[in-house]
């Protein structure tokens, strides 16, 4: 049997220049707007546009593909992508780049929801399992190399706003020349956040807390670092060491979370999550080996959370509403990144760069307080679902499974083992 269907590879090479071009974008616009003297409350309102625009792409993209079919609104969002970068290149101002970055977030997430459930499509039963673990391989690394490609340049140039637009551009060509019928029309499962809170408050509240911390660090960690005297180089380093080390400490976290009440597990990790902030905020350090430590560690307790809080909602959860479960609370995450940025930008703005560290110290002290409260109105699930794995949400869109054709025939044929 083949590793993965041969129908995957133009769509996973595709994946590949699109997360390279994210991680390029996503990074140089925080060093260069440093580097350009905006203010720290400017540079968070970037994500804030960013999620802005990635909540409205959830929404809106797939009626644009019901519309128009998968090929056609790809090249349309990679081309826009494309479009907005370059232009944050021609337009150096804090005024143009937030609305362009909102532009980014519409285009990023409708390329990943229409990538996302064309994999869906490509793969059975049998390698879906193996096609999305490899997907999941491939983001992470894209990412990073287009993070680590910024230390070989000079920032201050524009050959990073172009490089990122040539590979926005680039991750068409796979899908628009590959001889293949585009895939089954859209499936559409429509959200409940009502229910979703009645199934679980912890999730929800939680996954808007964290939402808010993951953003805040996803963007500000660029402003913290250049702050406390970092090179491009250590802060490329600093941004990858969380996302490897998050990647690695969902094996361990997931198993803990597999034989025990997932709430303890989650409060565990959030009070070293407060932990490693406290460290930033008290010890301030300067030195690039223990920034490199702390950041391992912080990346660690802050990208596992998000799985933690998923597998929690999905214990209380019927079989037939993991669509809805998954997809609300990709878009509360996508909601509580709109404020995190606003609110640790403005933190920071008076506090200095350990700012940052204490507004995320700040959510995930409430979320181990919210948790701790909610343990005591309510035990744990008696049946309980395996703990899945996850990237970190930045690399999935709330409408994935929604979008996925496939969706109703596996709920059935789960439901007939």
């Amino acid at each position: 049997m083949p590793l993965l269907p041969k129908s995957t590879a133009p769509l996973l090479i595709g994946a590949s220049a699109l997360m390279f071009a994210g991680g390029v974008n996503g990074l140089i616009l925080p060093v260069r707007g440093a580097q350009e003297g905006f203010s720290a409350f400017s540079l968070g309102l970037l994500v804030t546009g960013w999620a802005v625009g990635f909540v409205l792409g959830c929404l809106i993209v797939p009626r644009t593909v019901k519309r128009v079919g998968h090929i056609r609104s790809f090249g349309a969002m990679t081309a826009l992508a494309s479009v907005a970068i370059l232009l944050s290149l021609l337009l150096m101002h804090p005024a143009a780049w937030i609305p362009l970055r909102a532009l980014s977030g519409f285009c990023f997430a409708g390329a990943q929801q229409i990538m996302e459930s064309w994999l869906n499509e490509r793969s059975g039963p049998d390698s879906r399992g193996r096609v999305f673990g490899i997907y999941a391989m491939v983001n992470l690394t894209a990412t990073t190399i287009g993070q680590m490609v910024l230390p070989l340049g000079d920032t201050g140039a524009e050959t990073f706003f172009v490089l990122g637009a040539v590979f926005y551009a680039l991750a068409m060509i796979p899908t628009a020349l590959y001889a293949s019928q585009q895939p089954k029309p859209l499936t559409e499962v429509s959200l409940d956040i009502p229910k979703l809170w009645r199934n679980s408050p912890v999730a929800v509240v939680g996954i808007v807390l964290v939402g808010m911390a993951n953003s805040a660090f996803g963007t500000l960690a660029a402003v913290y670092g250049n702050a406390i005297g970092m090179s491009v180089t250590a802060i490329a380093i600093f941004l990858s060491a969380t996302l490897i080390a998050g990647a690695v400490a969902q094996v361990p976290v997931g198993y803990a979370s597999d034989k025990t009440d997932r709430r303890h597990v989650l409060i565990a990790v959030g009070v070293l999550a407060v932990a490693t902030s406290v460290y930033f905020i008290v010890a301030a350090p300067r030195d690039a080996m223990p920034i490199l430590i702390g950041a391992g560690l912080f990346g660690a307790f802050i990208h596992t959370m998000y799985p933690l809080l998923v597998s929690h909602a999905n214990d209380h959860a019927a079989a037939d509403d993991f669509l809805r479960t998954s997809g609300g609370l990709l878009l509360l995450f996508g909601i509580g990144s709109i404020a995190g940025p606003l609110i640790a930008g403005g933190v920071m703005g008076f506090a200095g760069p350990e700012g940052l560290f204490m507004t995320i110290a700040a959510a995930h002290t409430m979320l181990i307080g919210f948790t701790i409260w909610r343990i005591r109105q309510r035990a744990a699930a008696a049946i309980r679902r395996a703990y899945v794995r996850m990237p970190t949400t930045r690399f999935s869109t709330p409408e994935t499974l929604a979008m996925n054709p496939r969706a109703d025939e596996d709920d059935q044929a789960d439901d007939d083992r």
